[in-house]
């Protein structure tokens, strides 16, 4: 058995203590080496085996760091996803992975000419609801998917003082949850013909975007991304609408939760405790209405093919040009708000 990756972490907030460290330590096949941090006592004292560094610089210099994960605020993942590949190291990027499509598309192409890595933290292709709606879809049992509809929603009135909320720094619903959503439905289903979105900010005081709509237009489908930080009763999570039948799935993945609460990959129920969705579809003649339980959540399986793209050369599920569409679609959705028009998707190659 090959040892486990070595791994460094590029900043110890939110993100890096909740989503990447835990799932990194607990994965199987990879190992928390290295935390740069302004924080260090904390780091060292959730990693004690780790070595704690002050900055990229060291993390880079560190010659037995593998993979270099980017948990920072949005603004700083282009210059130090680009200083870590011209360190020779693997990275792995939260999203956004940067804040232009031609920034992505300039780390895509360093990391194919170096050799390497370029892996966008997309890791909601592993929510338990959405490997549901994956299974579900190659199922074919709503037949030809005519409606698929997406929503991100939360009740967060008050504005908070911090680098998420600020829009000079890349914050706000578009650049936050806007990627996630837009990655599931590419993964679904491609890239689309068109894109229009309403962006807008409702909450007083805020700087930055808290209300995202999105339609992506494909032939006789049409796809809606929804994201609001206004919405006290949520809607459901995914309706999906076929020539065959309807899904609807309330409830948002546990895993964040449970991480937050101090469950770990691989301890007893860590993915699991899941609501299930609720099908309703042609069975012959009929129309039977049931359950569809909800399959658990996997994080630490992006890890884990993280590990395996690094060591046996599998190709990772997420592609580069995968983070290159999604901050496309981004800039669209943006101009379309702008501008009050449906604009064609180009591929920016």
């Amino acid at each position: 058995m090959t040892s486990p990756l070595k791994t460094g972490l590029m900043g110890y907030g939110f993100a890096g203590q909740t989503f990447h460290a835990p799932v990194i330590a607990h994965c199987g096949r990879a190992s928390v080496a290295a935390i740069a941090t302004g924080q260090p006592e904390r780091a060292q004292a959730d990693f004690p085996d780790a070595k704690i560094v002050r900055d990229l610089d060291a993390l880079v210099a560190l010659d037995d760091i593998e993979c270099i994960v980017i948990a920072t605020p949005n603004d700083t993942h282009y210059d130090l996803a680009k200083r870590a590949l011209e360190g020779g190291k693997h990275v792995v990027v939260d999203k956004p992975v940067t804040l232009t499509a031609d920034e992505a598309r300039a780390l895509a192409d360093l990391a194919h000419t170096k050799g390497l890595l370029f892996a966008p933290f997309h890791n909601r292709r592993w929510d338990g609801d959405f490997l549901t709606v994956r299974a579900l879809l190659a199922s074919g049992q709503l037949g030809r998917v005519t409606h698929f509809e997406s929503h991100f929603d939360r009740f967060r009135p008050f504005v908070r003082q911090r680098w998420r909320e600020d829009a000079t720094r890349g914050g706000g619903l578009l650049f936050d949850l806007g990627p996630h959503l837009i990655d599931q439905a590419l993964a679904l289903f491609g890239a689309p013909s068109t894109v229009y979105a309403t962006v807008a900010l409702h909450r007083d005081a805020g700087s930055a975007p808290d209300y995202v709509h999105l339609q992506l237009g494909y032939p006789n489908l049409e796809v809606v991304l929804h994201a609001s930080a206004l919405t006290a009763l949520a809607p459901p999570r995914f309706a999906i609408h076929g020539t065959r039948g309807s899904y609807v799935k309330h409830g948002l993945d546990t895993q964040e939760d449970q991480l937050k609460a101090g469950l770990r990959p691989g301890q007893p129920g860590f993915g699991g405790g899941n609501t299930p969705g609720r099908l309703r579809v042609l069975e012959g003649d009929d129309e039977v209405e049931r359950d569809l339980p909800t399959l658990d959540g996997a994080y630490a399986d992006f890890y884990r093919a993280v590990a395996a793209s690094i060591r046996e050369g599998t190709p990772f599920p997420v592609s580069p040009q995968d983070a290159v569409d999604v901050m496309t679609i981004i800039e669209l959705a943006a101009r379309s708000a702008e501008e009050g028009r449906r604009l064609p998707f180009t591929r920016h190659a």
